[in-house]
């Protein structure tokens, strides 16, 4: 599992190479909260209102990686703007192809069923194992912040 947490580069662009079947399915995209730890890499001092975008990245109809990402609601105006037209395409093409915008170190770490993002990800599998890996970065275009958490699915490995 090593090699997918580290991998540097566009996940979405490795998963195309290995699967030409590759697709993406927006399960949620709108307004909602942040999770608690998701408000310091956001610069909030309390859980405000964001925008909050969740896609299931697939081979076929095998769910591969639950990507769960957040930026604040008036980023959208402004640097992130490209976002709210995004419906199923694939968050990771475009933050690779702008050179302004810059990825932060990743931190990876296995959750389970007390994180919210092991509960939004087993939602999407017939059977979730008792824990999950999942890594995250925070992408700055402009300053202002946009964080993506992938959680690694069973069928990927």
């Amino acid at each position: 599992m090593h090699g997918w947490l580290s991998r540097p580069g566009s996940l979405t662009a490795h998963l195309r190479r290995h699967c030409a079947a590759f697709n993406v399915v927006r399960l949620r995209q709108g307004p909602g909260r942040p999770h608690l730890d998701e408000c310091e890499p956001l610069h909030l001092s309390r859980p405000q209102t964001v925008l909050v975008r969740e896609v299931l990245l697939r081979c076929g109809d095998r769910p591969l990686v639950f990507a769960h990402s957040v930026t604040l609601r008036d980023s959208l105006a402004g640097p992130w703007r490209a976002l709210a037209g995004l419906g199923n395409r694939p968050l990771g093409e475009a933050l690779f192809l702008n050179p302004r915008i810059i990825r932060e170190p990743l931190c990876y770490r296995r959750i389970d069923a007390r994180h919210p993002l092991y509960r939004a990800a087993a939602a999407a599998i017939p059977e979730a194992p008792r824990w999950l890996w999942a890594r995250r970065a925070r992408y700055l275009l402009d300053g202002a912040p946009l964080l993506v958490s992938e959680v690694f699915l069973p069928e990927l490995v």
